[in-house]
């Protein structure tokens, strides 16, 4: 038995695979450097550095860990690493306790007793195990990778989400001191209007301003209310009362000189490119399993403990053994094997192209990203002046206004485009700052936090 075990120990050691050689497909969208200057590697520096608002640190810290999606991410990679051990353990031998009585076939049919060890080993020679053990393995790592896109995304999807509700509170605010405008505006006309100077046309149209920016209010607190409430989802718990104050937008200190670099460098590092990587592993494993197939299949199973026709006489007979070497050939199976190495073959092909539009996708989020980094710069500060310009022109209409030189209409039109002019520098500022955030987390960061 020992000498049969040896050999077939030097057998497993000799096996070969036909899984084919693995080669990383070329990438879709060449090697060109990207747009775009910058000297800090996003992939290396935590969030804690790009994010200098202490309440958001606050939220992602606790999103981190409290996030449902995120953990159920974490679980998948447990159940996967579980199947990789379960797939695992096939190359081994299997050992187990067994007690059974069987009924030998002989003139008299006799019960026959055993108790003992049993133990059974398939030698794969052809390596259908150690490629299923390889799949097996690109899975877990896939998953491992999944897990990590999910805490990257979660980073900057709590960094956006933050970022729009104070965009809403600040609009809010700004919506509210034009209330208190327009209501002053409106008290004047009624004045005049009461001292025969301005006419029920300058009072109502007054009136219509006061309620439009009521209503304005209205809409802005309930969509503040809104992200407070996605936010809280992202988070995983209810926001706590006793998180730092926040920063303005225009205060918000995030990391801006974020380098690109090449595809190569920087795409090939993201976890779903990589992610995707695994997978098309596992699948050219997966073409060797099948391949195996073909080949025949050899187990060994042995038998070490006391046996005994009767139950008296079952420790005193001494022990027994028995070693029984089975090999099992396809012959035929209507095509089954050809059909599973053409679906391998398929499936293989199919991740190719999973892989090689993963790449085009994180190519294009880090160029979008890029390009709109550069322009949203140069359209905050043209609206930047078009505010101090709407600013000034408001002022020098209600003066002539106040002064009996200029109807009121002017005044109105004044007011509605300074409101939204300064409405959409609000909009402008979250929009640079969710870039920021967007091309941190496309370049790669958002995993470590230091």
């Amino acid at each position: 038995m020992r000498r049969s075990l040896a050999l077939a120990a030097s057998l497993a050691l000799a096996a070969c695979s036909f899984a084919p050689h693995y080669e990383r497909p070329a990438s879709p969208v060449g090697n060109a450097a990207l747009p775009g200057a910058g000297t800090i590697v996003a992939a290396n520096t935590g969030w804690r550095s790009v994010f200098g608002d202490p309440r958001l640190q606050a939220l992602i810290a606790l999103a981190l860990e409290s996030n449902r999606d995120l953990r159920i991410a974490a679980l998948n990679v447990e159940a996967v690493r579980a199947q990789y051990q379960i797939t695992r353990s096939e190359l081994y031998p299997q050992v187990a306790g067994s007690a059974r009585g069987n009924f030998i076939s002989a003139d008299i049919p006799t019960l026959r007793y055993q108790v003992g060890l049993t133990a059974s080993w398939e030698l794969d020679l052809f390596g259908r195990i150690r490629n299923q053990k390889e799949a097996a393995l690109q899975q877990y790592l896939a998953a491992e990778e999944t897990q990590r896109a999910a805490h990257l995304a979660l980073v900057g999807e709590v960094a956006s989400q933050y970022l729009r509700w104070l965009a809403y509170d600040e609009q809010r605010k700004l919506a509210e001191r034009t209330l208190t405008t327009r209501s002053d505006a409106f008290a004047l006309t009624q004045r005049q209007f009461e001292a025969g100077t301005r006419s029920e046309l300058d009072v109502r149209s007054a009136e219509a301003q006061v309620a439009a920016a009521r209503s304005e209010i209205a809409r802005l607190t309930r969509l503040q209310l809104q992200a407070e409430n996605a936010l809280a989802l992202l988070v995983g718990a209810s926001l706590p009362a006793n998180l730092p104050p926040p920063l303005a937008l225009d205060s918000q200190a995030i990391v801006a000189d974020l380098g690109a670099g090449v595809p190569s460098e920087i795409l090939l590092g993201r976890p779903d490119v990589l992610a995707a990587e695994h997978v098309l592993r596992a699948a050219n494993a997966d073409i060797g399993a099948a391949r195996a197939a073909f080949f025949p299949s050899i187990s060994l199973t042995g038998f070490l403990g006391l046996a005994s026709t009767t139950l008296k006489t079952l420790v005193s007979n001494g022990l027994n053994w028995s070693f029984q070497p089975a090999i099992t050939q396809p012959i035929f199976n209507a095509g089954r094997n050809v059909a599973q190495l053409d679906l391998a073959h398929v499936r293989k092909r199919i991740e190719v192209a999973r892989y090689e539009r993963t790449i085009q996708e994180a190519f294009r989020e880090v160029s979008d990203a890029l390009v709109a980094r550069q322009y949203l710069e140069e359209q905050l500060v043209a609206q930047q002046d078009r505010a101090k310009a709407e600013q000034k022109r408001y002022e020098l209409s209600e003066q002539r206004y106040r002064g009996g030189v200029e109807n009121f209409l002017a005044v109105l039109t004044a007011q509605q485009d300074l409101y939204l002019t300064e409405n959409l520098l609000i909009e402008l500022r979250l929009l640079r700052l969710q870039n920021l955030t967007d091309l941190y987390r496309s370049l790669g960061g958002g995993w470590r936090e230091r």
